[in-house]
């Protein structure tokens, strides 16, 4: 069975960090590449982030360069998302999904990530 649970979300100020993580099991982790999602109430979903199987090559949205860092340990089977300098535009529901940008098949439950004041 397919598992991706996320964890590490929480309630932090603006210009605050987070580092999310998302363990993953019922698959072989290092074939598949591997991305983050996001979605705020009344939105649809925003890919924020994805890692190619090897974590050789990224993709970040315009939204968070330059501000979140993915990863990935493949010894580990765990996806990462090192965030920084959080905005109150970032709070939103963030999923780890399998697969690259625009993956719909395997998501895990989410964490929630809240940046305010």
């Amino acid at each position: 069975e397919v598992q991706l649970v996320e964890s590490g979300g929480g309630m932090v100020q603006p210009g605050g960090s987070l580092r999310l993580s998302c363990a993953t099991s019922g698959f072989t982790f290092y074939n598949y590449d591997m991305s983050w999602v996001r979605q705020a109430p009344g939105k649809g979903p925003e890919w924020v982030s994805a890692i190619n199987f090897g974590g050789t090559s990224t993709y970040y949205a315009d939204s968070v360069k330059g501000r979140f860092t993915i990863s990935r340990d493949n010894a580990k089977n765990t996806l990462y998302l090192q965030m920084k300098s959080l905005k109150p535009e970032d709070t939103a529901l963030y999923y780890c999904a399998r697969g690259g940008v625009g993956a719909r098949g395997y998501w895990g439950q989410g964490t929630q990530v809240t940046v305010s004041s």
